[in-house]
């Protein structure tokens, strides 16, 4: 045990998935601060599969759609899918200040050809040039036009699931917020993927974790920072910009919450599956032990990933067919 914490070490990294860490630092530090960002936004395409790539050789169709001058998404769906088909709104991740609506979307494009699911993944303004409340509010007004639109884009909005990971998964429990504040739409789920939810960055889990692993309490600050500027972990931030913040968390749709045991949004994760528990709904958690952010992206044929995206995919199939 640390002298003078409650904690220890960190957990272990699983092995397999570790093996890519060594590779993975030189791209993407364990440390962001604001000075790098000019240049990760430059190299965040990289790596990221083309257009072709995600149409899969026929198997997928992809269509950009406008939403607002502000506001776009990207439609994917199986050619002659039989609709009124359930649907996944997809927010993409990157810590409030990276990514674009093709970040993540390959993995949410295998839930559509397994599923037999249409995709809707927005297209956000990014802080600091955007700071709170816009990109939230931007992803609702998406999650807005894909109701409206529900019927054109052959899904049945009864079974629609907002989905993310990392920024994406705090956006989404926000929105998801936002949608039982304000009374419309109804949404059938959440899917919460390793997601950023707290501004105050002081769990243990975030202090174990500094400089270990992708996205540490250093990087957590940076993106933070840029949402909120001098509010972050102040006494007055919306919980529609970090959802741990809600003192109410009842009258939600059905969670499924994802995190690594080694990644700083471990704590923060686990307690908002109890707090949804608390408030009597359903939440089901995963805690991937020796996972470390984004494992089941950077190290997609670890064991750990495997299980962890077969295990979204069950609760996935078993939301739609409720």
């Amino acid at each position: 045990m640390t002298t003078g914490t409650p904690y220890g070490p960190p957990p272990p990294f699983d092995p397999e998935a570790a093996a890519v860490l060594e590779v993975l630092a030189a791209r993407v530090p364990p440390a962001i601060t604001g000075d790098m960002l000019p240049l990760l936004r430059n190299g965040s395409g990289a790596g990221l599969p083309s257009d072709d790539e995600l149409c899969r050789d026929g198997l997928i169709e992809l269509a950009d759609h406008r939403v607002s001058d502000d506001v776009s998404v990207v439609v994917g769906r199986p050619p002659n899918l039989r609709a009124p088909a359930p649907g996944i709104y997809y927010i993409h991740g990157g810590g409030m200040i990276m990514g674009t609506n093709r970040v993540g979307l390959d993995q949410a494009l295998d839930w559509a050809v397994e599923l037999g699911l249409v995709v809707v993944s927005v297209e956000y303004r990014l802080a600091p040039e955007h700071p709170h409340p816009a990109p939230v509010e931007d992803c609702f007004a998406g999650l807005l036009w894909t109701v409206e639109h529900a019927g054109e884009l052959g899904i049945d909005p009864a079974r629609l699931v907002v989905a993310g990971g990392s920024a994406g998964g705090g956006l989404s429990a926000a929105v998801t917020l936002m949608a039982r504040d304000r009374g419309r739409p109804l949404v059938a789920g959440q899917l919460l993927m390793e997601p950023m939810l707290d501004d105050r960055n002081e769990s243990p889990s975030t202090h174990q974790m500094r400089g270990l692993g992708v996205w540490d309490r250093t990087s957590n600050e940076t993106g933070w920072t840029a949402l909120l500027g001098a509010a972050r972990g102040g006494p007055d931030v919306s919980p529609y910009a970090a959802p741990a913040r809600a003192e109410d968390l009842s009258g939600l749709p059905p969670a499924y919450i994802d995190v690594g045991s080694a990644e700083s949004f471990r704590d923060e994760d686990v307690e908002y599956a109890r707090r949804i528990w608390l408030a009597g709904g359903s939440a089901e958690l995963h805690v991937w032990p020796g996972g470390y952010h984004g494992f089941d992206m950077f190290a997609p044929h670890a064991v750990i990933s495997q299980d962890a995206k077969a295990a979204r995919l069950r609760w996935l199939r078993r939301i739609h067919a409720e």
